[in-house]
């Protein structure tokens, strides 16, 4: 505990680093997939840990670049890409005003430089070695639940993430942000982040042409911060 702490007040943590327009604080798990520096070896012990109970933990999605997750919310944004209701069932928007549709992608998708995964921190994970080679992994929740593949790599999580250091922020559905078994992570350097991503610089980072509905973001700022990007606060 005492080492995490040092961590997070030694870690350095600039403005690209929290919106994910830099990858300087990052090194290679694989060939595509980037963690922080300092995740990395704590990540490789969860791993061998896991493996010495048979479970093959690999990481579906860790870093991901603001761009990314730009193209992620617009294809969403104009209709171009499934947005999933509360049930994780395909959701109709058309018939809806700008701010539900806003709400209703927020649910599944982080606004971009808004994602934990911009850090390097956080990551997708599931077990290869509960399903066959050939299988499309999806990340939906009854995959982690009684009867699906993974259930048994979270149950094992439940008991032992926290011992090297990862939580899972999604697990507790708080009306924001859908439950997401999936998502681990490396909570004292999250919270270096964390501590520096307020208002003021969320409010900056979301002043983007570019971002589809980026004024009803903004005049509902305050809501999203406190229902998805906050939720603890």
């Amino acid at each position: 505990m005492g080492c995490g702490l040092l961590e997070k007040e030694s870690m350095q943590v600039i403005p690209a680093m929290i919106s994910g327009k830099t990858e300087e604080h990052l090194c290679q798990l694989s060939m595509d997939c980037l963690l922080h520096k300092v995740v990395l070896s704590p990540f490789l012990a969860l791993k061998e840990a896991a493996a010495m109970q048979g479970y093959d933990l690999q990481v579906a999605s860790a870093f991901r670049s603001f761009e990314r997750q730009l193209m992620i919310w617009n294809t969403k944004a104009r209709g171009e890409r499934l947005v999933l209701d509360e049930f994780g069932q395909p959701l109709n928007l058309e018939n809806l005003c700008e701010k539900d549709k806003v709400f209703a992608i927020l649910r599944w998708s982080a606004l971009p430089g808004c994602s934990r995964h911009h850090w390097g921190t956080d990551m997708d994970i599931w077990d290869a070695a509960a399903v066959p080679l050939d299988y499309v992994l999806q990340l939906t929740p009854d995959e982690y639940q009684q009867g699906g593949p993974f259930h048994s790599l979270s149950c094992w999580l439940d008991e032992h993430a926290e011992v090297f250091g990862f939580v899972r922020p999604y697990a507790i559905d708080r009306g924001g942000v859908a439950p997401e078994p999936w998502h681990l992570s490396y909570s004292s350097a999250a919270q270096a982040f964390e501590a520096k991503l307020d208002a003021q610089c969320i409010y900056k980072i979301l002043d983007n042409s570019e971002l589809i509905f980026r004024d009803t973001i903004l005049a509902n700022l305050d809501e999203i911060i406190s229902r998805f990007i906050f939720p603890d606060a």
